[in-house]
């Protein structure tokens, strides 16, 4: 079963953001272990896809390590602005 994870994380981080078009995910590395996902925001949005003490950038974390797991891989999500 192949997950998209640049949808997975897109569909959960875009009703978040209050500036979509400045939301870009892409897939920085993979390999046989582990995948890397940067996720770029707006400068003004980042603190919502974080979250007060990083709670909401934890559950996206969590969905998104559940749904790898299920594939033997681990992912990294990296969440900066620009």
């Amino acid at each position: 079963m192949a997950v998209n994870f640049e949808k997975l994380i897109m569909d959960l981080v875009a009703p978040l953001v209050v500036h979509p078009d400045d939301l870009l995910v892409k897939k920085f590395s993979e390999d046989d272990e582990s995948i890397t996902i940067q996720v770029i925001v707006h400068k003004d949005d980042l603190g919502r896809v974080i979250g007060k003490g990083g709670k909401i950038a934890n559950a996206i974390r969590t969905i998104s390590y559940a749904a790898a797991s299920r594939i033997g891989k681990k992912i990294n999500i990296d969440i900066d602005s620009f």
